[in-house]
């Protein structure tokens, strides 16, 4: 990710064992899963040969005591990975998950017979073990995940690509529980397109911190020209953008906004924003808060305008997925007859990660409502071309749940002459998308990332969270 360092990830342990079956399965798929996950890069908690026969969990003493491990390590456990070498005792399993009360993913794995090595001695059963596995975990009510084949091989290409996905709905689910979003102003009034239920939103763990614009714009007031802050902040936006012909009275205004909103958020310990921009800021503070924006959603703190805070849930979603940023798009226009393509702009707050170049300029369409010289600070560019992920959440307050849709294109090089920061989009089936969107009445806005992640979102959100979520494919 722009700016920040990738998070490192922990996953627990479970070797499945059965005294029916071959138990030196157990040693050895405890050491080929054990390798698998750190050549993943993941800090691996399993149980090891001297506290459980081979480290595995068969019976109910062995699964305490993997259970008081985990939790033992339960502010850093990621998610927790079932491998099965053998058909694996599937009570041990489900109670080891349920004593420990971790709540986070699991994934459960199953490696394959070999033809050649079916007799007793050699015999595995574990695709037959996987089954009673998941039996019985949901009788625990005890969500799970499953690799794309029904049994994998840890050292496979099939389980490697397996559990980079795994460990992408894992940077959702924690990323996304417990999360506290910083929403810094009303709402535009133009905009009831971007309403939301925060008490929703709380069921599912995400919290929302208010503030009022005006105490933000008091605190800018009250901040000194030279304080170490804003000249912090100054400088790094010199460094961050092209700032060519943009007056330096606007710049500082930029920076004393930014350095106030960074405190504010640290502060009220929020991790992402959304802000109101139209156009209060505009008219009554002279600069649009475009870059500030920029700044922050480039390093990973998403930032949505016009307060649109299931927006920014989108956003934060796809960037703990792909440790990548992203950006709040509109769908906005059609790309000439193409039915597979659109145009997505902003206008813009785009982060630089999504610019083929960027230069700051003024916002060309709030400028003719209150002037050039109070809408300066908008991040200009053509997006590049790469793979896209999209996704959109809304609470839905009639029905008391949450709902979206993602799925995946890809931005293109189309040729496309416009203003603000804009990027013409392809994706399959894309009339139909659309008719789904309008049908169901979701939000023009969408969040955007350079990155084939919608797999990994959609399981997050729908098999962790139990939220209602639409997977577009083709």
């Amino acid at each position: 990710m722009s700016g920040r360092a990738k998070r490192q990830m922990t996953l627990g342990m479970i070797v499945g064992n059965r005294g029916f079956f071959p138990d030196h399965l157990a040693r050895t798929g405890h050491q080929e899963m054990k390798a698998a996950l750190e050549a993943a890069g993941v800090d691996v908690i399993v149980l090891t040969e001297a506290d459980s026969k081979y480290g595995a969990v068969e019976t109910r003493q062995e699964a305490a005591k993997c259970a008081a491990l985990f939790a033992k390590h339960r502010e850093a456990m990621d998610g927790v990975v079932v491998t099965l070498p053998n058909f694996g005792d599937e009570r041990a399993i489900a109670d080891t998950l349920r004593l420990a009360g971790l709540g986070v993913p699991v994934l459960v794995q199953a490696t394959p017979d070999t033809p050649s090595k079916m007799t007793i001695r050699d015999r595995r059963d574990s695709f037959c073990g996987k089954m009673s596995t998941c039996n019985n975990l949901t009788q625990y009510g005890i969500p799970y995940s499953l690799t794309t084949l029904h049994t994998e091989t840890p050292q496979s290409a099939e389980f490697k690509r397996d559990i980079d996905w795994f460990l992408a709905v894992c940077r959702v689910v924690k990323g996304l529980r417990r999360l506290r979003i910083g929403a810094i102003g009303a709402r535009p009034a133009a905009f009831n397109t971007v309403r939301y239920s925060e008490k929703i939103l709380e069921r599912s763990g995400i919290s929302v911190e208010t503030v009022d614009l005006s105490e933000i714009l008091g605190r800018v007031d009250r901040m000194k020209d030279g304080d170490a802050a804003a000249q912090g902040k100054l400088a790094s936006i010199k460094k961050y953008v092209e700032v060519q012909n943009i007056p330096d009275a606007a710049l500082l205004k930029m920076a004393k906004l930014g350095a106030v909103i960074d405190g504010w958020m640290r502060e009220t310990e929020v991790t992402i924003s959304a802000i109101q921009c139209w156009t209060a800021l505009e008219e009554y503070f002279g600069v649009v808060p475009c870059t500030v924006m920029s700044m922050m959603s480039n390093d990973g703190l998403s930032s949505a305008c016009e307060v649109d805070i299931a927006g920014v849930v989108g956003m934060h979603a796809l960037q703990l997925a792909s440790e990548t940023p992203s950006a709040l798009l509109d769908w906005n226009n059609n790309y000439a007859d193409d039915p597979d393509k659109a145009v997505c702009f902003h206008c813009s707050n785009l982060p630089k990660h999504f610019f083929q170049s960027v230069k700051m300029d003024f916002q060309e369409i709030i400028a003719g409502t209150v002037g050039k010289e109070n809408t300066f600070g908008t991040c200009v560019g053509r997006v590049k071309a790469g793979p896209m992920s999209f996704a959109r959440f809304s609470t839905d307050d009639l029905n008391a749940k949450i709902r979206g849709y993602v799925g995946e294109g890809e931005f293109t090089n189309d040729s496309l002459e416009t203003f603000g920061g804009a990027g013409v989009v392809k994706i399959p089936q894309l009339q139909r998308l659309l008719r789904y969107i309008c049908e169901n009445g979701f939000e023009h806005h969408v969040a955007a990332n350079f990155s084939t992640v919608a797999g990994a979102v959609h399981e997050a959100a729908t098999r962790y969270f139990g939220w209602d979520v639409h997977w577009h494919k083709a």
